[in-house]
């Protein structure tokens, strides 16, 4: 079976896509920026999204790519276009000279809305490129991650933890969300071609009719970690505010930032159900209160918690 050419492999997403294809026997190449631990099974290449040299080896014989890569957090709008438009167009490249046709593509649900975000526009403009590529794709668009190794919603847990308050957006807002390892089952059934998935947009969630509220979400949170929380709804002015602050005081290292504020205010962040998956290819297995728990319990093993 060929290899599986894998972008963002040391990430969040990308690390659990690895530690599922292993154990599927499944052979992976995947890109990393510094040097990796070696591991069964997989093959780290050294590079990155500029360097094309690796790029033409991460896809060299593969028999499908699987971009996971893309910054979240850069200081400006170049870096986004850097990171999500000129990195895709980089690796759709490297796989059309490699003669490899499949293409699955890690969006955000951020791209539906373009005009809120630098980093929404980004992927919706690296979207583009790969519908226009010639490549057999498929492009997902997943909702709020979450799950073991997550930094981003950690905060969350925290605060619910130490000070059992959960600041959110606006209360009209809802969102959807998946825990990390139904993402990553997901991108590993989109591999094999076909007509149900080929030339297809998914947003897959966790099977939640309508997402959640956020203060919903918030109190899931507070249970996951054993406590009743309140749940401070926070409007756009005062995100922005708490956006500069958080820039002000940890720099590159912020985790609200005003980019953010956009697309966290927007209210609707729900995956519409006639872009979900077909139910033959993939359903979702976790339920977000008990995937919320599990997630809680690792944060407190590896002493984050």
């Amino acid at each position: 079976m060929p290899p599986l050419a894998l972008t963002g492999g040391t990430g969040f997403v990308g690390s659990s896509v690895i530690d599922l294809a292993v154990r599927q026997g499944m052979t992976v190449r995947a890109l990393a920026r510094a040097a990796q631990p070696p591991r069964d099974g997989v093959t780290w290449i050294r590079g990155d999204l500029a360097d094309n040299a690796a790029l033409e080896e991460l896809v060299a014989g593969a028999g499908a790519v699987l971009h996971v890569a893309g910054v979240v957090n850069p200081p400006d709008a170049a870096g986004f276009t850097a990171g999500n438009v000129s990195g895709t167009e980089a690796v759709l490249a490297a796989a059309s000279g490699a003669g490899v046709r499949r293409f699955v593509f890690v969006s955000s649900l951020s791209a539906r809305e373009p005009a809120l975000s630098a980093y929404g526009r980004s992927k919706f403009l690296a979207e583009e490129l790969v519908r226009v590529s010639g490549l057999d794709w498929t492009i997902v668009r997943p909702p709020a991650i979450y799950g073991p190794r997550d930094r981003e919603m950690l905060e969350l847990f925290r605060a619910a933890a130490k000070l059992g308050v959960v600041p959110m957006p606006p209360a009209a807002g809802r969102a959807s969300y998946i825990h990390v390892t139904d993402l990553a089952r997901l991108l590993l059934a989109l591999l094999p071609p076909g007509a149900a998935v080929s030339q297809r947009l998914f947003e897959p969630d966790d099977g939640h009719a309508g997402g959640w509220s956020h203060g919903d979400i918030a109190r899931a949170i507070g249970a996951a970690v054993g406590r009743r929380v309140r749940v401070p709804h926070l409007p756009a002015r005062l995100l922005s505010l708490a956006a500069r602050l958080d820039r002000m005081a940890r720099g590159s290292r912020a985790k609200l930032t005003p980019d953010r504020v956009g697309y966290m205010s927007h209210p609707d962040w729900v995956c519409r159900p006639e872009k979900a998956p077909p139910a033959d290819v993939w359903q979702a297995g976790v339920a977000t209160p008990e995937g919320l728990a599990a997630t809680a319990a690792w944060y407190r093993q590896q002493g984050w918690l």
